[in-house]
């Protein structure tokens, strides 16, 4: 009896050993799968291809807006860059227009030949300075008898015309210019108002006592 019970012990342990090992199989099957799943899966060929070539276009936009940006500011240095050389350069057409306010008004010299003499000089040496600024594409504003533009004008003051409608210029206090498309100083100007009740009252009393 004893020797068929050992006999039965020695087949029995193996079986279980068989067991163990088909259930850490199965185990190490399951622990692989969800490695995969964890994973991502891998781009094929043609995703790949398309992402490189994603990117290739991206990076020759960038480049083009780059090289765009480039000439525009080159385009602005080349012709903007004189611009504050050309605002400097303003103050000599307004000192000689203040000079040849000043011998106008001196006491002395009107109605002199030496005050005409000069002053016909200093027009010259203006109108030849604003000859070169127009060659470098620095131009004055007209004004006179034209509509007020805030772009191109700045009002200093109204004054009272009823041969002109309202908001004409009639008067140029500082000449103004602009080079090429921009604006490098406004023109300072007077313009025109009507008349206002008191004066057209003072009008109507003084043409009454024409009348007696």
């Amino acid at each position: 009896m004893k020797k068929e019970e050992s006999i039965k012990t020695e087949n029995t342990e193996p079986e279980r050993e068989m067991g163990e090992e088909t259930d850490s199989a199965e185990n190490d099957k399951d622990l692989k799968k969800k490695d995969d799943k964890e994973q991502p899966a891998e781009k094929s060929p043609e995703e790949k291809i398309t992402d490189l070539e994603d990117k290739l276009a991206r990076t020759f936009a960038e480049m083009e807006n780059q090289r765009r940006r480039f000439e525009r500011e080159k385009d602005e240095a080349y012709e903007y860059g004189g611009f504050a050389f050309a605002k400097e350069a303003l103050n000599l057409i307004d000192n000689l227009e203040r000079s040849r306010q000043i011998l106008e008004n001196d006491e002395t010299l009107k109605n002199s030949q030496a005050l005409k003499k000069t002053l016909d000089h200093l027009e010259i040496i203006k109108k030849d300075l604003i000859s070169i600024f127009s060659k470098n594409n620095i131009k004055p504003i007209e004004s006179l008898n034209k509509k007020l533009d805030p772009n191109l004008h700045q009002a200093m003051m109204e004054i009272e015309d009823d041969q002109k409608d309202p908001g004409t210029i009639v008067q140029e206090i500082q000449l103004g210019f602009t080079i090429k498309d921009r604006l490098l100083r406004p023109s300072l100007v007077g313009v025109s108002k009507k008349s206002g009740p008191k004066s057209k009252k003072n009008d109507v009393n003084k043409e009454n006592s024409e009348n007696k």
